[in-house]
């Protein structure tokens, strides 16, 4: 782990990769995402049950592909009196800020014209889950919460289970959330289905959740047949931190998110190089006693990055050019500074609001832009799972004084028969 001081020769180029830090490769594992969906649209569960076989290593009939209620009933006794209340109060914040999200169809009236608009929640969602390195019910409730908020009727899970076996704790959170169906498969093909639909899987209007390096890609190929939230990159943090700061409450966090991933990508950006001497003190301290110290040691070792800047007002720059996914303000006054803050994906405020809370607890949503889209892109939210659509009505008298326009309008396009369509109303109503 090595500090890049501002005055270091390989300061800004080493700014500049993280700037430039999108790193999904794709080109590597396109041509088998592509024969994968083209096998699920055309064979459907044949494939699927296949492909299970092949990634997920158990055989799958059509009749266990879908999660039974027996099958959620068992895991519910197996998760402690705790563990759902923990699950439970999750699901109530997240359901509560989300309800701040919701949208109503509006409309307006002028000189004969009415304009306006109608909002929809999708008929159906798919979520899918990931179920590689570790059970993430949190990601459920961060899916499927905010779907059934905005109204969506049919929200489908798919998750790959293991060796046929689930998480107790992410079949209890699907119950919670509202999940309407739960289907044993993951991977591209879990896509695959979710976008063409089988005879097992209903086919959904959005997919949405994070996945591997196949399930981005198997999303990304998908997407226009169905729409998708994001392409979601490694996890990643950035704490901007003030001499106020606390190094361990630093390294802590920083470790919080070295721990998903060995591509997680933890950076620290401060005035103060003591307080960057010190996080290195204390990550290296902390790392001993933590549970996924491989995961965490490449992480840190491949990605971590601690930059020591001349002032506040540069860390912000900085800051809003690398747009995190997670932005700690750990300052004195972090009420002012998130108003300079233009570029991520959720900003957690002062020296005990870690980001595991909004990980977990807060509310607001987990699911949010990575590899520097917070440029342009936002969390997850109700807004994700409801279409709008235009809504327009003329007056004969309205239509009569605005056609001399739209003729003009039509005739700068050359497109005589828009204009035609207009001009048979008028003399008609004449």
């Amino acid at each position: 782990m090595k500090i890049f001081k501002y005055s270091d020769s390989d300061f800004y180029s080493t700014v500049k990769a993280v700037v430039n830090r999108a790193n999904l490769d794709l080109v590597t594992h396109d041509a088998t995402v592509r024969e994968i969906l083209k096998q699920i649209k055309e064979r459907g569960d044949n494939a699927l049950l296949e492909y299970t076989i092949q990634f997920d290593k158990f055989d799958l009939s059509l009749k266990e592909i879908k999660v039974s209620q027996s099958e959620i009933d068992q895991a519910r006794e197996k998760v402690s009196d705790k563990e759902t209340e923990a699950l439970r109060q999750a699901a109530e914040n997240i359901r509560e800020f989300h309800g701040h999200q919701i949208q109503k169809s509006w409309e307006y009236e002028k000189n004969g014209v009415l304009l306006g608009q109608n909002i929809r929640a999708l008929e159906t969602a798919g979520i899918y889950v990931p179920g590689g390195k570790a059970s993430y019910p949190s990601s459920v409730l961060m899916n499927a919460i905010p779907a059934k908020v905005a109204g969506v009727k049919n929200v489908v899970m798919c998750s790959p289970a293991s060796k046929g076996e689930y998480s107790p704790h992410v079949l209890v959170a699907a119950e919670i959330a509202g999940v309407d169906s739960i289907f044993k498969v993951g991977g591209a093909q879990a896509i695959g289905a979710m976008a063409y639909g089988t005879n097992t899987i209903p086919r959904v209007d959005k997919i949405v959740g994070p996945g591997n390096i196949y399930v981005a890609l198997a999303k990304r190929m998908v997407f226009g047949m169905v729409d998708i939230d994001m392409i979601a990159g490694p996890s990643e943090i950035l704490i901007l931190a003030d001499d106020s700061a606390h190094p361990d409450f630093i390294a802590a966090d920083l470790l919080s998110q070295a721990e998903h991933d060995e591509q997680a990508v933890p950076i620290l950006v401060t005035c103060s190089e003591k307080l960057a001497q010190d996080v290195v003190k204390e990550l290296t301290k902390q790392t001993g006693r933590l549970n996924r110290q491989s995961i965490i040691k490449e992480s840190l070792s491949d990605q971590c990055r601690l930059f020591v800047v001349r002032s506040i007002d540069e860390a912000v720059n900085l800051a809003n050019e690398i747009a995190p996914e997670h932005l700690e303000l750990a300052v004195k006054e972090p009420q002012d500074l998130v108003k300079q803050i233009r570029n991520a994906g959720a900003v957690f405020l002062g020296h005990y609001t870690p980001e595991a809370v909004g990980d977990y607890l807060a509310g607001p949503n987990h699911v949010l832009p990575t590899s520097g889209t917070a440029r342009f892109s936002s969390p997850l939210g109700v807004y994700d799972f409801v279409k709008k659509t235009s809504v327009m009505s003329y007056s004969s008298e309205a239509l009569e004084k605005d056609a001399p326009l739209i003729r003009i309008l039509a005739d700068m396009e050359h497109l005589d028969a828009h204009a035609n369509a207009v001009d048979l109303r008028v003399k008609k109503s004449k």
